[in-house]
């Protein structure tokens, strides 16, 4: 252990947790080497700048660059240690897409030699880490790995990303990390590779305990926030201020009622919970439930616009928010998609406005009947106004031209 020294690091995946992750191992000292398979992100990355918005980023990735102690490449090289932030999507039925992980251990594998670490950081099944070891093993029988000697020759941990976008680079360094190694030796090399930068505490487990603690994590938010979703739609029936009534509930001494909102999105919440069902179907109902609920939410929306719709037909309709939180880019698993999806082929609509302050342009699936404006102008234009994500550019908006608009807003704007 005292001889491991960290003098170079690779990181697989230049997205939103790898190039911060990079970046600020950079801004320590250590050479660092970002592989991605996207071109066009290498490019950008070597020219000091970066393809996602996160505060503060854009300037550590120059600073590093500038040093010559981050470069990116597509292909991967020998390092002291190896981290894996690649994506892990569904493949069908909420099924658990690792094969990007896959892909990552034939990439680094001939590159490993012997006192090497190799740490995955993608959000992953239980028992992903066991596998990694064994893609690993495949490609180098002359290396031994933890599954078959406690001082292997090659350490494996599973230490999960658990940070919000917009304050990425606070996280990192302050949130405590879990390191779940394949033996404690692997633990304790992880645990000196974040110390590095991490300020919050670092905490050693192993690698099946800490790829559930991520999933649990989510999975706890998703079933709390299904609550306050549910809740809101009991509120509508009832004829109840849902945000009123969480206000007052929430003074009791041991009540935390989260937010309600247009549903969940993100690649975390909105997924992890499935890799949990994927592993235990028989004996999570509760899990399956909340996915169940906040999946229902978007739809409910689309019925409640459904509704103004037959009252107001060749209406103007604008929806304000496409990123499924509030003052980011990041579209993944959005639920304001899968509402101006189903209104883009509601005959009864004139026109369709979308509205997302922090993208210049529709993804390629949204291509169609609608337009993206700006807030203004689609307030002025519309007769039915919905708001998918209460943005704070939309606190700029003169309340006083909403007076005769039709208004359905399911988030806490405004209230």
């Amino acid at each position: 252990m005292n001889n491991f020294q960290i003098n170079k690091i690779v990181v697989i995946g230049l997205g939103y947790i790898g190039l911060p992750t990079a970046a600020l191992f950079a801004n320590q000292g250590v050479q660092v080497v970002g592989v991605d398979i996207n071109e066009t992100i290498v490019r950008t990355v070597n020219q000091g700048k970066v393809h996602i918005v996160e505060p503060g980023l854009d300037s550590m990735v120059d600073a590093a660059i500038q040093t010559g102690r981050l470069r990116a490449t597509i292909e991967c090289e020998s390092a002291d240690v190896f981290i894996i932030a690649v994506p892990t999507p569904f493949k069908g039925d909420h099924k658990p897409d690792i094969s990007y992980i896959e892909l990552a251990a034939k990439k680094l594998a001939p590159k490993l030699e012997k006192g090497n670490l190799v740490i995955l950081e993608s959000t992953s099944p239980v028992g992903t880490s066991e596998q990694l070891a064994h893609w690993l093993s495949k490609d180098r029988s002359d290396l031994s790995f933890p599954f078959s000697s406690d001082v292997p020759d090659i350490n494996i941990c599973y230490c999960p990303e658990r940070v919000i976008p917009g304050k990425v680079l606070h996280e990192l360094t302050m949130n405590d990390r879990i390191l779940g190694g394949m033996t404690p030796l692997c633990a304790s090399k992880a645990k000196k590779v974040y110390q590095l930068f991490v300020k919050g505490e670092c905490l050693i487990t192993d690698t099946r305990t800490a790829e559930l603690a991520k999933l649990t994590e989510n999975s706890y938010r998703d079933v709390n926030i299904a609550f306050a979703n549910e809740m809101s739609l009991v509120c509508d029936r009832l004829g109840v201020d849902v945000w009123e009534l969480i206000r007052l509930a929430n003074h009791h001494p041991r009540v935390n009622i989260l937010q309600p909102g247009s549903g969940v999105g993100g690649h975390c919440i909105a997924v992890d919970p499935w890799f949990i069902v994927d592993s235990a179907q028989d004996i999570t109902p509760l899990i399956q439930a909340a996915r169940q609920v906040n999946n229902f939410k978007p739809q409910y929306i689309v019925k409640q616009i459904e509704k103004l719709l037959v009252q107001h037909p060749n209406s103007i309709v604008a929806c304000l928010g496409l990123s499924y939180k509030p003052d980011i880019d990041d579209l993944r698993e959005s639920p304001a998609i899968t509402i101006v999806k189903a209104l883009s082929k509601q005959t009864a609509i004139k026109e369709l406005l979308v509205v997302e302050p922090h993208i210049t342009a529709l993804p390629a699936s949204l291509k169609g009947k609608m337009e993206l404006t700006d807030y203004r102008s689609a307030v002025e234009r519309a007769n039915i106004i919905v708001v998918l994500v209460p943005h704070t550019a939309f606190n700029r908006i003169d309340q006083a031209t909403l007076k005769d608009k039709l208004l359905i807003n399911p988030t806490h704007l405004w209230r």
